[in-house]
């Protein structure tokens, strides 16, 4: 246990006052307790009549009451005060209670980070695994290299380029045959054109 610092005067005069009210109110409690206890004794007749008695007994209780219930009430404001007064100067008190939350963030930080990789280190060995499978699948596009998967790819577009170049002059090949279309219909023409001439 740390050794108690010596408190300031203004601080020492603070909890004697604190000390002093404390006493003065439990000792208010317990004394009109008793008289409380007292005053419900029956005791014998006197010059008094017992209406009167009753009535002054009935009062006493009443005032005695209200005086525990005020000395309560202080005793309950005076523990607020030293709540208080615990909260703005108990220093050591405050950074000790600091001090053990870091500790508890920094052990679940910890925590935290040793899971993290752990689960980093099993994503990986399952990349590795997919790439693995992933690479081998694709392989079988090309046809007996081993290569990368945009590779085989860009091969295929080159062998897609070199057959369309090829398709092109299949697709003009009816060109030379226009040659004779052309000679069939000036032809045909002829044949028809003396028809009305020699109608005429």
């Amino acid at each position: 246990m740390a050794q108690q610092r010596a408190l300031p005067q203004s601080k020492e005069t603070l909890l004697q006052s604190y000390n002093k009210r404390l006493k003065d109110d439990i000792k208010s409690i317990m004394d009109n307790f008793t008289e409380i206890i007292k005053t419900a004794k029956i005791e014998d007749e006197t010059q008094v009549s017992r209406a009167t008695q009753g009535e002054q007994d009935n009062y006493e209780m009443h005032v005695r009451a209200a005086n525990i219930v005020r000395a309560g009430e202080s005793l309950m404001k005076l523990v607020s005060d030293l709540k208080q007064f615990l909260i703005l100067n108990d220093f050591p008190s405050v950074n000790e209670a600091i001090d053990q939350r870091n500790q508890q963030l920094r052990a679940l930080q910890e925590e935290c980070d040793r899971k993290l990789i752990a689960l980093r280190d099993e994503i990986s060995i399952d990349l590795y695994e997919l790439e693995e499978e992933y690479y081998s699948s694709s392989s079988s596009l090309c046809e007996a290299n081993d290569l990368p998967l945009c590779e085989a790819y860009w091969r295929l577009d080159l062998d897609t380029d070199s057959a369309d170049g090829l398709s092109a002059p299949v697709l003009a090949s009816p060109e030379p045959s226009a040659g004779p279309l052309q000679a069939a219909a000036p032809a045909h023409s002829h044949a028809t054109g003396p028809g009305p001439t020699e109608h005429a």
